[in-house]
This record gives C-alpha cells, sequence and structure tokens, in this order.
C-alpha cells in the first residue's frame, strides 16, 4: 500500500496520521525541461487501525517535512528541502519552505535559507500556489493519486480490480525547482521529524520506493527503518530477504540479490530523462502496485488489475482536487465511509 498506514499492524507512526508519508513522486516539468516536479505525499484521509476518517487538519505543526537529495552517491544527503507550518487558526495554516546545502542537509534542525514564507496551505478543491522565481510550491489536501487494491494485498493477493484509494484524499507538498537545484543525477527520499521529550528532533517515517516499509519491515524493526537513513540500509537486507524467501519462495541466494535492488530506499532520478520507475523517477501514472507485487511474489502474482487514476491536473500541482472538498472552498470535509 506504498507508504500507506506505515506504522505499526496499518496505524500510522505516533498514532499520528499527518506524520505518515505515503508516496514520492518525481519527474519532468511537461512543458518545461529545465525544471522538475517533486510531490511528497502524507497524512490518509481514511484510517484502517482504527477505522475510520482521520483529522481534517492537514499538516502537524509540531512536525519538521523534509525532501532530502544526495548528489554525490553516498546516500547522504547534499541538498534539502524543509517545510513547516503555522499553528492553524480559524481553519487557515500557512507554510515556510527552506533549503539546506552542505553538511547541514543531512543534519536536522528547522534552519536554512527561506525559499518561500507564509504559502497558504489549500483546504478545498482550489489549489493556491505561492511562486518566487523558479521556484513554486503548494501545499494542502488533493486527491490521492495511489492506485491499489489493498483489500486484495490483505485476502492472500486475491485481487479484484477494486482500488480502495479511488475516492480517498491525501496532503500534499508540491514542489516546482529548477533542475540546476537537483544536480545532474540524484538519490531522493522524504522524511518526517517530530521533537522528543528532551531528545531534540526524531526522525519517525522516511522512505522512497513504495510498499517497502509496510510489508518489508516487520514488527520490532518497523521502528528502526523508519528512523534510519538510506546509507544504513544494507543492514535490513538480511530481514528483507527472509521475507521474500517466505512471500515469493525465493532461494535464500536469490533473495539476498533481490533485496540488494531493494536497497538503498531511494528513487534515482535524472532529471534529463522521462520518469518511469523504477529506473528513473516516478510519474503520476506509474503503475509502481504491479512492479512491487511482481518482485514481493516472484512473478506468482503481477497484477492487482487496478489502473491510474483520471482526475490529474494538467498544471501544476498536477494532482486532482480532494473528494468530498467545499464547492465553495472553506474546507475539506472528511468522508463518513
Amino acid at each position: 500500500m506504498s507508504h500507506h498506514y506505515s506504522g505499526p499492524d496499518f496505524a500510522f507512526p505516533n498514532g499520528d496520521a499527518r506524520l505518515d508519508l505515503t508516496d514520492l513522486f518525481t519527474f519532468p516539468k511537461p512543458d518545461d525541461a529545465s525544471k522538475s516536479i517533486i510531490i511528497m505525499d502524507m497524512h490518509p484521509s481514511m484510517g484502517i487501525n482504527p477505522p475510520g476518517p482521520t483529522t481534517t487538519e492537514p499538516f502537524a505543526p509540531e512536525a519538521i517535512y523534509e525532501l532530502m537529495i544526495d548528489t554525490n552517491e553516498d546516500l547522504v544527503a547534499d541538498v534539502a528541502y524543509r517545510i513547516r507550518f503555522s499553528p492553524s487558526a480559524n481553519g487557515a495554516m500557512t507554510a515556510t519552505l527552506r533549503r539546506v546545502e552542505g553538511p547541514d542537509a543531512a543534519g536536522t534542525g528547522d534552519g536554512g535559507q527561506v525559499i518561500i514564507d507564509g504559502a497558504p496551505v489549500s483546504m478545498g478543491p482550489e489549489a493556491q500556489v505561492a511562486e518566487d522565481g523558479d521556484y513554486r510550491f503548494f501545499a494542502g489536501w488533493r486527491s490521492d493519486p495511489f492506485f491499489f487494491d489493498a483489500g486484495g494485498a490483505l485476502n492472500q493477493f486475491q485481487f479484484t480490480g477494486e482500488d480502495f484509494f479511488a475516492d480517498k484524499n491525501i496532503c500534499s507538498i508540491a514542489l516546482e525547482v529548477p533542475n540546476s537545484a537537483l544536480g545532474p543525477t540524484n538519490a531522493l527520499w522524504h522524511r518526517v521529524l517530530v521533537q522528543a521529550d528532551g531528545a531534540g528532533w526524531t526522525q519517525v517515517d522516511r522512505g522512497a520506493r513504495p510498499s517497502q516499509s509496510v510489508f518489508f519491515a516487520p514488527g520490532e524493526e518497523k521502528a528502526l527503518y523508519h528512523s534510519g537513513e538510506p546509507a544504513q540500509d544494507e543492514r535490513f537486507i538480511s530481514s528483507f530477504a527472509h521475507v521474500l524467501e517466505q512471500v515469493g519462495r525465493y532461494t535464500p541466494e536469490e533473495a539476498q540479490r533481490t533485496a540488494a535492488i531493494l536497497l538503498p530506499d531511494v528513487i534515482r532520478y535524472d532529471p534529463t530523462q522521462a520518469a518511469d520507475f523504477p529506473r528513473n523517477g516516478r510519474a503520476l501514472t506509474d503503475d509502481v502496485a504491479d512492479a512491487f507485487l511482481t518482485i514481493f511474489t516472484n512473478a506468482q502474482v503481477t497484477e492487482d488489475k487496478v489502473g491510474p487514476h483520471s482526475d490529474f491536473l494538467s498544471d501544476f500541482p498536477y494532482l486532482g482536487p480532494p473528494h468530498n472538498a467545499s464547492t465553495a472552498g472553506d474546507g475539506y470535509s472528511a468522508p463518513t465511509a
């Protein structure tokens, strides 16, 4: 289920839906090859443990949401984009986008060069976009672009083609950035941090490749995986391989080789090439669920019979308006079922 419900037992990290990272997309801007689009999704509108609607407040003001970019292939961030949100006031929030370069990019904290300040958060169907120089920024509720028969996954991979996410919403942070700010080739991931009592900033979720933290990080290892860094991901190869042996009936040697392909948990991206997951970046219509199922089951199951959504926009931020949103634009109403 991509990274949806990445906490223990399909719950949310720290029990807070606003901290649950779900998907990371990166692709060249359709009408301008000198720029790239990066979309970080989080906060599913519906929970499954416990079941029911989540909070209508889109983002956690006490958290830092970060896009991490490695530009020299050492799996340590050389550039970071940090987003923080104001506390909700009368149903409204604003966002501040900062950019950090060099050694500080891999650290924690809310410093950095301010790129956009006071950007309005979109609560309704209208996408409020902030611009400054070569940057465009969006944050708010959107239609969830992920498509997958989640019920089939929970029913021993017996898929019927029912898209659990077809009428669900998500909170998105979308960036339009010049390619010069990314470097020629990159490894990207996103993470979210909160302040722990007396311990400074603590990472509670991270990821890039779809579904890995949900299906491969069992039990006590899940928190370790979420708090880790791509440069440390080699330590999870053995546990990933064990899951592949059990589910996909891989031989031990095949399982080790396949696990090494799935890690580190980053998306490789060359902005001069078309997006095509897992080879390069990830487009909104890439069928990542089928790609995951093929690897996870060792080609015993190769599709879930679900295709891409049709409510995308032709311009930034590209994700469709949220379902159940007020046409007056005065807020998103959580569905009741």
